[in-house]
């Protein structure tokens, strides 16, 4: 995030069956808003929330940016606040408006410990222990920055510090400096894919045909689905909270997720070859590409999904991404033709192609990642290339030094990329404008591919590879 964002007060006073309610919502740094709720003078709740688990909430966005929240929060007046009573208990709704969907926060007004939420919204109740613990790894990551500008020789003190805020950017990665924390080796087969949930816990998908969801604190295995018939390529979790995967079985499936168990609410079966990913459009759309040339948007009817059209790609299509509020982007790949690549750009109403970019690389093409609003980082061979998706122009190819594939990649801040390839290195690179600075580079991370990386928050990621491990660096 440039710059900091100073602390801020909102002191909203609502009438409410002769009483007087005083909201007060300060802003303590980037990543906490304390709540306090009074009753006339009476302190009747307080509690906070990080901005860290309403990014989680809302990451299907592929437009994020934290700034919008403070906005929001800047605007809040009355006409955001309402009181409900329900059951004879009174609470709070709190209404945000982040990136044009509605969020409610329901603060609960009976018991001072006690705050609770809809699906968008986790709340955080240990307020002094999570500060603390936040604390306390910005101290260790600053300490290990500080002995690496004595001890690296790769970069020079005044070059080093250019690169790198201190002051405002703690949560910035540098690879070179870290070992895993954990390392889960619960798969038998190579890992293809994580997520994360909205109450923060990580799932993987594996060659092995499995689904595990991790405990968030220990990384123990709490949950493990076994209904796909081979391997998983791609999971999500849906705005609704339903849980969605893709498989080589050329089916996807939709979980009902609980603690310890799960419902398996639906099985689509339209594909005819191996589904490759399938993302929920901000439409309400879900899409889904494919080897079978074809991609597949599906529209919600009462509970269930139902196709509504698809599109046929001239060659296999592995990658997807919505790149503006009714467009998406897409690739098709061409084998042993001499072909190269094709990035298409389709526009979701009007159900046609805007625009294609021909001259890409002829070697698999993925991840997709958005580095700013107008920007596309497309992965494959050797290369990075960075697309302008206003103008459907390339604009930069960037070659990566010994690397033959990159197939994970993942944004760890709106000013740190990083990459993983199947010469088991992790890259930091720095963003600047439409280019990247290679930072960093992690040797020898995995035994194997690295074939997916994931920010699981508070300045970690978690790796996954082809050793059928998962690293939480």
């Amino acid at each position: 995030m440039e710059g900091s964002i100073s602390s801020l007060i909102k002191s909203i006073e609502i009438e409410y069956e002769g009483r007087k309610y005083i909201c007060k919502i300060e802003i303590i740094d980037e990543e906490l808003i304390n709540i306090n709720i009074y009753l006339d003078t009476e302190l009747k709740y307080k509690g906070n929330i990080f901005l860290e688990k309403i990014q989680m909430q809302i990451k299907a966005f592929l437009d994020y940016n934290i700034n919008e929240v403070y906005e929001e929060i800047k605007q809040l007046d009355n006409n955001n606040f309402k009181i409900i009573k329900e059951n004879n208990k009174y609470k709070l709704e709190i209404k945000f408006i982040i990136l044009r969907r509605k969020k409610y926060l329901y603060i609960s007004l009976n018991n001072n410990n006690n705050a609770y939420n809809n699906d968008y919204f986790e709340n955080i109740i240990k307020e002094k222990d999570n500060t603390i613990f936040q604390l306390k790894e910005k101290i260790k990551l600053l300490e290990e920055k500080i002995i690496n500008l004595t001890n690296n020789i790769n970069y020079k003190k005044d070059d080093y510090i250019n690169n790198y805020n201190l002051n405002n950017n703690l949560n910035d990665f540098n690879i070179s400096l870290k070992n895993p924390v954990h390392i889960l080796n619960n798969h038998t087969n190579y890992i293809y894919c994580l997520t994360i949930l909205n109450d923060g816990r990580l799932v993987s998908g594996s060659a092995d045909s499995s689904i595990i969801i991790y405990d968030k604190t220990t990384y123990n295995p709490e949950l493990i689905i076994k209904e796909h018939k081979n391997g998983v390529l791609y999971i999500t979790q849906l705005s609704s909270g339903i849980l969605a995967s893709c498989s080589s079985d050329k089916t996807i499936k939709l979980f009902n997720l609980k603690r310890y168990n799960y419902d398996i609410l639906q099985t689509l079966n339209y594909h005819t070859n191996s589904v490759y990913k399938i993302i929920e459009l901000k439409n309400k759309y879900l899409a889904s590409c494919s080897e079978d040339k074809s991609i597949i948007f599906y529209l919600k009817d009462k509970d269930k999904y139902l196709k509504d059209y698809h599109i046929s790609t001239n060659g296999p299509c592995n990658c997807i991404i919505q790149i503006k509020e009714n467009e998406i982007c897409y690739a098709e790949r061409f084998n042993n033709d001499g072909n190269n690549n094709k990035i298409h750009f389709f526009d979701i109403n009007q159900r046609k192609i805007k625009s294609l970019i021909s001259n890409i690389s002829k070697s698999w093409l993925s991840p997709f990642i958005m580095i700013s609003k107008e920007l596309l980082c497309i992965f494959g061979d050797n290369k990075i290339s960075i697309i302008n998706v206003n103008e459907y122009k390339l604009i930069k190819i960037i070659n990566v030094p010994n690397s033959s594939w990159i197939q994970g990649a993942c944004i760890l801040n709106e000013n740190i990329l990083l990459t993983g390839d199947n010469k088991l290195s992790i890259r930091e690179w720095k963003i600047e404008g439409d280019n990247l600075i290679l930072l960093s580079k992690k040797e020898k991370a995995h035994n194997n591919n690295i074939s997916t990386l994931l920010n699981i928050g508070n300045g970690y990621i978690a790796s996954g590879s082809d050793d059928k491990s998962i690293k939480i660096w």
